[in-house]
């Protein structure tokens, strides 16, 4: 079987490929969580180290939490900081910011407002309001994955936890926990492996709507209906 996997697509964004390989360059750089090995990019395909998959297991769930730890705590120069990013086909902003509030409501709510009708906007405008009062105490820039659902983390067959197809950039830690959370596919383990090597900031649990907002919008902008109500739900618990 072949050493290489190669994803391909002609019509891609020219800097799409580029852009994921320095996500994945950057994340290996920690050396926290294990991350495939960027073999060769162009235009229109990225090839990567193949991971051979195998079932994802209590241990793999707890020893990921471990290493996600790891990986924040390896932190960023910034929030954003990292020029253009992609979450999913979706291009989106990632320029420097001095405190996660600004990044979080320039750069991550308002450019995917688009996904909700313009009359339904106001819970979510009252947060963006709000966002200085609802963002808990000051942490430093922490390395995220950025778009860390379930499909986006692997096990190998000797357990080892893989991250994959990352949006990275300097951001707010509790935002990639509010993601794993999201979706599902994460167990207590995780969690709470994750609590015991880096403990979060009080309240952190009153926060995990708000982090969830950015996701819910871009699947908003992606898929629409549903998810327009999750996010508008999402909104009014600070609203």
């Amino acid at each position: 079987m072949s050493e290489i996997f190669r994803k391909q697509d002609p019509t891609a964004p020219a800097d799409f490929f580029t852009v994921e390989a320095a996500g994945l360059d950057w994340l290996r750089e920690a050396n926290a969580v294990a991350v495939p090995r960027v073999i060769s990019v162009g235009g229109d395909h990225i090839e990567l180290q193949r991971i051979e998959r195998a079932p994802w297991t209590d241990a793999a769930d707890e020893r990921f939490g471990r290493e996600l730890a790891d990986l924040h705590r390896a932190g960023a120069p910034s929030f954003g900081g990292r020029g253009g990013a992609y979450i999913g086909p979706l291009a989106m902003p990632n320029e420097p910011a001095a405190s996660w509030p600004e990044f979080y409501v320039e750069q991550r709510i308002e450019p995917f407002l688009r996904g909700v009708p313009t009359n339904a906007r106001s819970p979510i405008e009252r947060v963006m309001a709000r966002i200085d009062d609802l963002s808990g105490p000051i942490e430093a820039p922490a390395r995220l994955h950025g778009d860390l659902w379930r499909g986006n983390v692997l096990a190998d067959g000797s357990g080892t936890p893989w991250v994959i197809d990352p949006a990275a950039h300097g951001g707010h830690r509790e935002t990639d926990l509010a993601m794993l959370r999201l979706f599902g596919g994460f167990g207590a383990r995780c969690f709470a492996a994750y609590h015991d090597a880096f403990p979060l900031a009080d309240g952190w649990r009153e926060r995990i709507a708000l982090h969830q907002l950015h996701p819910l919008l871009v699947h908003c902008v992606l898929f629409g209906g549903a998810y327009v109500d999750q996010a508008l739900a999402a909104a009014r618990c600070y609203a």
